[in-house]
């Protein structure tokens, strides 16, 4: 991050998001915007996110996944504080519990 201050945030979303291009649209965005980290579904029909770089394109790309990709309907989000575990690239995992 070239020296930046770098956070990192966890981020669980709840709707219709999964199914609907939500993983592949948060990695793009992601990645345009720099940010190391994940994304993975759950079991429970959420979609889990960690968005690690610097505090305001962060904050910037929890903002955007209030909405999601055009067809996702986002019902709740919870953003919180989370350990930056020194991620160097954007990926997506495999769904979880």
């Amino acid at each position: 991050m070239n020296g930046r201050e770098r956070i990192a945030r966890r981020v669980t979303v709840a709707g219709r998001v999964q199914g609907v291009w939500f993983r592949g649209w948060t990695v793009e965005n992601a990645q345009s915007r720099g940010l190391h980290g994940w994304v993975r579904n759950r079991k429970d029909g959420s979609v889990e996110a960690c968005f690690a770089g610097p505090p305001e394109l962060v904050e910037e790309m929890i903002e955007a996944c209030r909405n999601g990709p055009p067809t996702a309907r986002v019902d709740a989000l919870v953003a919180e504080s989370a350990e930056d575990e020194g991620w160097t690239r954007f990926a997506q995992l495999p769904t979880t519990e």
